[in-house]
C-alpha cells in the first residue's frame, strides 16, 4: 500500500499472522492465528467480493446500473455491500432469521437493500436453499441483475490463492505444517489447497465444519451461529476437493464461542 492506501479497498488483505503463544502455553510446535477480521469489513469475505466484483466490472458483465444480488448469513453480505458502496452499485441482500441484528445494522450503514426469508426450503428444512430460490426469482425479475455466486464462482477460491494462501507462505517462508480452515461455501479451503499443490509444499489441510451442516456430513446440530457450515455441499467441494484435504474436524457452537 506504501504510506497510505487510495481507497477503502486498498486495505482488504494483508492481514497479520499473529502467535497464540498464551493459548498453547508450554506446547512443543506454533500456532499462528491469521487477523481477517481486521479487514476493513471485518471478515475474510472481503477477499472474494472485491475480486468478484472487480473481474465482474473489468470484463463488462456489470456496470454501474446493474443490481447485484447475493444470499448471505453476513459476512459475505457485508464485503459486497462494502464494495458495492464504493463503486455505485445497488445491491439486494438475501437474509434468512439466523442473521444477526448487528450485521442487519452494517448492510442497512452501507446502504444495502434487505431481502427477508422468513420460512426455510419446505424439501429440505434449509434456510440456504430457501435463500438461494429467492435469490433466482429476484435476478429473473429485477432488470439487469447479476449474481456474484459465492458458492461456484472461481473468483471466490482464486482470491484465497492469489492473496490469503500467499500471505501465509511469504510470511512463513513456506514453513506451514498444518493449515485450519473454517468452511462453508468451501471457497478458502478451495484456493488454499490448489495454490499449496501448485507450490509444491507439504502443507496438510484440514477443513473445519460446524454440527450440523451438511458439507462432511457433520450429523445432528442445530447451527445457530451464521457464516460457519452449509445446509449443502457447495460445487467447490464436491470437485475432488474431499480426497485432497487431510481431514475435517466438527465443532459445535459452544466451541465457536
Amino acid at each position: 500500500m506504501g504510506a497510505y492506501g487510495d481507497n477503502i479497498l486498498s486495505a482488504v488483505g494483508h492481514t497479520p499472522l499473529v502467535q497464540l503463544g498464551r493459548l498453547f502455553e508450554g506446547e512443543p510446535f506454533r500456532v499462528l492465528a491469521k487477523l481477517e477480521g481486521l479487514n476493513p469489513g471485518g471478515s475474510i469475505k472481503d477477499r472474494p467480493a472485491m475480486e468478484i466484483l472487480r473481474a465482474a466490472l473489468d470484463s463488462g458483465q456489470i456496470d454501474r446500473s446493474t443490481v447485484i444480488v447475493e444470499s448471505s448469513s453476513g459476512n459475505m453480505g457485508i464485503g459486497l455491500a462494502q464494495i458495492c458502496r464504493y463503486y455505485g452499485l445497488r445491491f439486494v441482500c438475501v437474509v434468512d432469521p439466523k442473521a444477526s441484528k448487528q450485521n442487519l445494522r452494517i448492510l442497512a450503514a452501507y446502504g444495502a437493500e434487505i431481502d427477508r426469508v422468513e420460512k426455510p426450503d419446505p424439501d429440505t428444512g434449509e434456510f440456504l436453499q430457501a435463500r438461494l430460490a429467492r435469490v433466482q426469482n429476484l435476478v429473473a425479475t429485477l432488470d439487469n441483475a447479476f449474481w456474484p455466486n459465492q458458492y461456484s464462482n472461481l473468483h471466490n477460491p482464486h482470491a484465497h490463492y492469489a492473496s490469503t494462501m500467499t500471505e501465509i507462505d511469504l510470511a512463513l517462508e513456506g514453513q506451514v505444517d498444518i493449515l485450519l480452515v473454517a468452511t462453508s461455501t468451501c471457497g478458502t479451503v478451495r484456493g488454499c489447497v490448489e495454490y499449496i499443490q501448485d507450490q509444491g509444499m507439504s502443507t496438510r489441510v484440514f477443513a473445519v465444519d460446524a454440527r450440523g451442516s451438511k458439507i462432511f456430513s457433520g450429523g445432528p446440530g442445530d447451527r445457530r451461529i451464521p457464516g460457519l457450515g452449509a445446509g449443502f455441499r457447495p460445487p467447490f467441494c464436491q470437485a475432488g476437493l474431499l480426497e485432497q484435504l487431510s481431514g475435517y474436524v466438527h465443532v459445535s457452537d459452544l466451541d465457536c464461542v
